[in-house]
């Protein structure tokens, strides 16, 4: 006997790569398209305007709106409503990024929608044709509401097409983005403030550098500004997210808010207990813990660094794109020893001159450097995995598959 996959199956698993990789590889830039919303809802007419079939919460901001639309989401199906839910990137499979009830969408429809895009959205970029499948997905599936996650920005990000808008909440407002959003806290603030629509509820926990411009965006296009200031009862928390860190409890507050104002007090509680991979998750394995947190930006990394007291070892890696030495910055006080990789085959800030600079070890490639690493860390300590989502989602998998060995 063998164990070899017979021939049709082999071909259809190559089938199905090639179409995924060909969607990875619809970048703005290789699809010839800039950014902005313009182009996704011209997608989503091609579509047949699947958005218009549901209501839409937009969640904008520079950290925290992956947790907040995990909350909302455990929320709202708390509170008896058919929820969709749209974020990104995924840690694992691509499906992650587009749920229904908390089932991830079926594999058969991103092929299905992808052999169709190859045919008759070829020009279109990623991220649009990811959203497009996901609105198409919960108009297929009649949902009542989808949480949906912006990409870049609020104003500007392809998200902005979405028709059918209840609320929009802006998280937070750092220096992340800064070629595509400028330079400065209050550029991004009023791109990201932006997304507000006139008569609309605009929640947010920004903090004051950015609350002015905030204000002043809202003013102008006429949104209902919600704050824990103006209105403190709203963003009142009966207790803790099980989400840790101090900075979950500014998106807890975020997401109790919303359900509160649109009516579904009854789901605070289940959205409390809500689970969000991947951002500050503490994984066992071989009697060590793995902390793993997608610490990408500057404001994430102080984040981080204010929620642990320290580990035995870090794992870091990221992309050249990012600051990186900046988002390095708080999080070296962290661990007495550094191992540094490349969180994927193209653009990460090279992990020879991470090592060379800041002290530790570089191991180009993320599974040989995880596995040096928890070899370095203490029975009954701490290795902490962070940077890149992507290395974050390649270090999951691995710890997980490790542990049912």
């Amino acid at each position: 006997m063998t164990d070899a996959a017979p021939d049709h199956v082999a071909q259809d698993n190559l089938a199905a790569q090639s179409a995924y990789d060909w969607l990875y590889s619809q970048t703005r830039a290789a699809a010839g398209r800039g950014r902005g919303p313009e182009q996704a809802r011209a997608l989503m007419d091609l579509l047949g305007a699947p958005d218009r079939q549901f209501r839409s919460l937009r969640v904008v901001g520079t950290n925290g709106k992956g947790s907040t639309c995990a909350m909302l989401e455990a929320g709202l199906q708390a509170a008896g409503l058919r929820v969709g839910r749209f974020t990104s990137p995924h840690l694992d499979r691509f499906e992650e990024r587009i749920r229904v009830d908390g089932r991830e969408l079926d594999p058969a429809e991103t092929l299905k929608f992808i052999a169709w895009a190859q045919q008759q959205a070829q020009t279109f970029a990623f991220f649009d044709l990811t959203l497009g499948l996901a609105a198409q997905a919960f108009a297929r599936q009649e949902v009542d509401v989808a949480v949906m996650e912006a990409g870049v920005g609020g104003r500007s990000d392809a998200t902005d097409a979405l028709a059918r808008v209840e609320a929009v909440l802006l998280t937070n407002v750092g220096l992340d983005h800064t070629a595509a959003l400028g330079g400065t806290v209050a550029a991004i603030a009023a791109d990201k403030a932006g997304a507000a629509r006139a008569g609309v509820p605009l929640l947010t926990t920004a903090g004051p550098e950015a609350l002015p411009v905030i204000q002043s965006v809202a003013t102008d296009l006429g949104a209902l500004l919600y704050t824990p200031a103006t209105h403190p009862e709203l963003f009142r928390l009966p207790h803790a997210p099980s989400l840790l860190g101090p900075h979950q409890r500014e998106n807890a507050s975020l997401a109790v808010a919303t359900l509160r104002l649109l009516g579904y007090e009854a789901g605070v509680s289940v959205a409390l207990s809500a689970k969000h991979p991947g951002r500050l998750e503490a994984l066992r394995l071989r009697g060590r813990t793995v902390w793993l947190d997608g610490a990408h930006n500057p404001p994430a990394a102080r984040a981080l660094a204010a929620s642990l007291r320290g580990v035995d070892v870090a794992l870091f890696g990221s992309f050249a794109r990012k600051d990186t030495d900046q988002t390095l910055a708080p999080l070296l006080p962290l661990a007495p020893l550094w191992v540094f990789t490349a969180p994927g085959e193209d653009g990460a800030t090279p992990p020879a001159r991470l090592a060379e600079h800041y002290g530790g070890q570089a191991i180009l490639d993320p599974t040989v450097a995880l596995r040096v690493a928890l070899e370095q860390t203490p029975p009954g300590g701490t290795l902490l995995v962070t940077g890149s989502l992507y290395l974050v989602g390649l270090a999951r998998q691995w710890v997980l598959r490790q542990a049912e060995e």
